[in-house]
């Protein structure tokens, strides 16, 4: 797949907030997860530069009442991706790809119950929610292995093993 980052800019502004959870540092948020989003990026190939993204850090309270209203699903979740509109709203401007939302605690008990550093499965989540962004899917089982396929190029890539294995 192509590079399309450039030494200059990031390919993606990435945006993030944290409003609840025992994150870590915002600074070593901002740091992990443009590492995630830059290398998912120089993946996926087709997508314009310059693009936003913004990230949620926050808790299982505000991700299952997010899961709740856009999904129907009344249960927390450690991932949401809401792709943005398609279109930039202004010319001239790159579009807002979208937002990605992750839960702490889910992510934490995930990471410990499988035995994966907690970065390491965080970083794994923040590239599985930007691929939802680019378009990629898992419903069906061939989409599935695409974008399982994708994740480990990405996650090897950054010195992380195999999610799936």
């Amino acid at each position: 797949m192509p590079d399309n980052s450039t030494d200059a800019t990031p390919a993606i502004d990435l945006q993030i907030s944290v409003e609840g959870g025992d994150w870590p540092s915002e600074d070593a948020l901002q740091d992990l997860a443009q590492r995630a989003i830059e290398a998912s990026f120089a993946q996926v190939g087709d997508l314009e530069p310059g693009q936003t993204v913004s990230i949620l850090f926050t808790d299982d309270e505000t991700i299952r009442d997010l899961n709740a209203r856009f999904r129907n699903k009344d249960k927390s979740t450690n991932v949401l991706s809401f792709p943005g509109p398609e279109d930039a709203p202004f010319p001239g401007i790159p579009p807002h790809l979208g937002d990605i939302a992750l839960a702490y605690e889910t992510i934490v008990r995930e990471a410990q119950a499988e035995g994966k550093p907690f970065e390491h499965h965080l970083t794994h989540l923040i590239v599985h929610g930007f691929l939802h962004l680019a378009g990629y899917d898992h419903i069906e089982p061939e989409e599935a292995e695409e974008m399982e396929g994708l994740e480990r190029i990405i996650l090897q890539g950054l010195a992380i093993s195999d999610p799936y294995d």
